[in-house]
């Protein structure tokens, strides 16, 4: 009996049939078992595919009858970014900076407007925004 015969070919594997489903029967027929075998290696050994941490599962809920799954990833960012996400992680920051400064500058005016009332100072007589007998009561 040869050899071919006691070995399942790499067809079989999952990662080397989604594949090759993927372009059309004439090409997928014509791939020889050695070049089989480097296109699952170069499936599985993706570098960009480790993360730190990589987390999935899925778990059922029993009453509505769906399945869910999860995917946690934590790590490096190895790929390149597309154009649209891009654009996004640049929008994404520059809303994050004004977001800051905003932030910053409510939260210097509250300082000098507590300290103007502990000094006791009145710019326009007779109104007070009252924010200091807030904080006299904490």
């Amino acid at each position: 009996m040869p050899t071919e015969y006691l070995r399942p070919s790499l067809k079989d594997d999952i990662g080397v049939n989604r594949a090759l489903g993927n372009m059309p029967k004439v090409h997928a027929d014509s791939f020889s078992e050695p070049q089989l075998l480097y296109l699952r290696r170069a499936l599985i050994n993706n570098r960009w595919q480790k993360h730190m941490i990589d987390s999935r599962g899925s778990f059922y809920l029993p009453f509505i009858g769906w399945r869910f799954f999860y995917v946690f990833l934590f790590g490096r960012n190895k790929r390149a970014y597309s154009r649209k996400e891009k654009q996004l992680s640049l929008a994404l920051f520059l809303l994050s900076i004004v977001a800051f400064i905003l932030i910053s500058i409510a939260f210097g005016l509250l300082l000098l407007y507590l300290l103007k009332s502990m000094l006791g100072i009145d710019l326009f007589e007779g109104t007070s925004l009252e924010i200091w007998d807030w904080f006299k009561t904490l």
